[in-house]
């Protein structure tokens, strides 16, 4: 599961790829933002890239990664929320 920073206008809905930015694996990326994401919609025409996502540092500022949604990525979200079950 690859994933690509972008830039995203939420005003118009628009998602522009940032030309320094490299595929990372998205477990990578989830790791490194302690698993604050959220999906924010689905994208089509993004070279293989199915959905957009929010991640937040601590600031609580997002940073945006187009990722290919796939049956590994529902598997890591299922494992990740059963991780976290039970704690405050």
């Amino acid at each position: 599961m690859n994933s690509l920073q972008v830039n995203f206008d939420e005003a118009s809905q628009a998602v522009n790829p940032i030309e320094s930015a490299s595929p990372e694996p998205w477990e990578a990326v989830c790791e490194r933002f302690d698993n604050d994401v959220s999906r924010i919609m689905a994208v089509s025409d993004q070279g293989g890239y199915t959905a957009l996502y929010a991640c937040f540092d601590e600031n609580n500022r997002p940073v945006y990664y187009l990722v290919e949604e796939g049956r590994a990525l529902m598997r890591l979200r299922r494992k990740t929320f059963l991780s976290k079950l039970g704690q405050p």
